[in-house]
């Protein structure tokens, strides 16, 4: 079992930069892959960014060379820079644990980023 406990949602104008943070109860690095997921009102969840436990990442289409993801293994946490932020990013989002690669097996509760215009 794995708890995943997010931080750092919030609201921001347009422009602007959110840090979101996502601490895990077990040692990370015993997790294949960690992620974040979004999901905006009316639309389906999708996949923002992950990272697996090598150090390969992967982005949306839509955040690329704006959001980086990071993972600190020492820390058991996983972290999604978010710059540049526009009023689409505007979302609930999950971050997601993939223990084995197969697509994710938990999700944290979920934190609100809201970009004003």
């Amino acid at each position: 079992q794995v708890q995943l406990v997010e931080s750092g949602g919030g609201l921001v104008q347009a422009g602007g930069s959110l840090r979101l943070s996502c601490a895990a109860s077990r040692r990370s690095v015993s997790i294949y892959a960690m992620g974040w997921y979004r999901q905006a009102p009316g639309k389906q969840r999708e996949l923002v960014a992950s990272v697996t436990n090598g150090g390969s990442t992967n982005y949306a289409d839509s955040v690329k060379g704006r959001f980086t993801i990071a993972r600190d293994n020492a820390e058991n946490t996983v972290y999604l820079q978010m710059d540049s932020l526009k009023s689409e990013d505007t979302a609930v989002y999950y971050c997601s644990a993939d223990v084995a690669g197969w697509g994710p097996d938990y999700w944290g509760q979920g934190t609100q980023v809201t970009v004003s215009s």
